[in-house]
């Protein structure tokens, strides 16, 4: 039988590893700035998914502008009105301001579980957006949407399909970041996903260091140039970005700020989803 003194070490010491915040990689660009926009499927979608990025964020990144784009108002239910409220108070505990985020009802751009939207209905959308904000960086779901839901899908192929658009027309064109969606036995690890998430994190940053230390001996002893490795990217080279205990509470209460969505199935989501710790992301090419 353990002694309660080795439990409130161990509970200590899971805290103590908890209690920050870790992140590696940047979406800055090569002039150091960065003009981001969130572009989410429907009101709830910013604090159930892209909380720890945001956060971190406009916590960490003084060059970088965040703005936010919802494609419908949620109105699958008859509450529209009721969820554009949410929404904006929402990101109002997440940090981005009234004149930086926005909602749309397009429709052809209804919240609906079996409906695929329109590419060029998407692209036409948002590009209203990106240009009179010139938005250089778009975040959203990766074309598996984390939950399957096909308004998430939807989402990266009109973004890519702008993209087509405005590399054809010689226009300057965003760079799109999906987030990663994980299997379905490692979407609910509660906090066990971003123990395991800031291990690997610190472990790639070590190797980086080691890298680093072995070149330079290297070129000291036979006068070959110096290639230097950032230790803060992770072995795949991607965005990262791991919430602490704090940062969990904050999107937390951006989630209760959506009182029309708080089932009891949602609660069990922010109980145990990986989404609310962790976020990978993945670069899409568009050539």
């Amino acid at each position: 039988m353990l002694r309660p003194t080795t439990i409130i070490l161990f509970l200590s010491l899971l805290i103590a590893f908890l209690i920050h915040p870790f992140d590696t990689g940047s979406f800055t660009t090569n002039n150091g700035h960065a003009r981001v926009l969130i572009l989410t499927a429907h009101p709830d979608d910013e604090c159930m998914f892209f909380a720890p990025t945001i956060l971190r964020l406009n916590a960490t990144q003084e060059n970088l502008e965040i703005s936010s784009l919802c494609l419908s108002i949620g109105n699958a239910d008859g509450l529209g009105a009721i969820r554009q409220r949410e929404y904006h108070a929402s990101y109002e505990v997440l940090g981005v301001p009234a004149e930086r985020r926005w909602i749309v009802d397009h429709p052809d751009l209804q919240d609906n579980f079996t409906a695929v939207w329109d590419t060029e209905v998407i692209s036409n959308v948002i590009n209203e957006y990106v240009a009179s904000n010139k938005i250089d960086t778009i975040l959203t779901f990766d074309y598996e949407g984390i939950s399957y839901h096909p308004n998430h899908k939807s989402l990266p192929n009109g973004v890519t399909r702008l993209m087509q658009t405005l590399h054809a027309a010689d226009h300057p064109t965003p760079r799109l970041y999906t987030l990663m969606t994980v299997p379905v036995y490692a979407k609910y690890t509660s906090i066990i996903a971003p123990l395991l998430a800031k291990f690997d994190l610190m472990l790639a940053r070590v190797f980086g260091h080691l890298i680093n230390f072995a070149e330079r001996e290297t070129a000291l002893s036979t006068g070959l140039p110096l290639t230097r490795h950032d230790p803060k990217l992770n072995a795949r080279g991607i965005p990262v970005f791991v919430s602490g205990i704090p940062e969990y509470l904050r999107a937390l209460h951006a989630m209760q700020m959506h009182h029309s969505q708080l089932v009891w199935f949602r609660w069990l989501y922010v109980s145990f989803s990986r989404y609310m710790w962790v976020n990978e992301w993945l670069e899409v090419k568009v050539h």
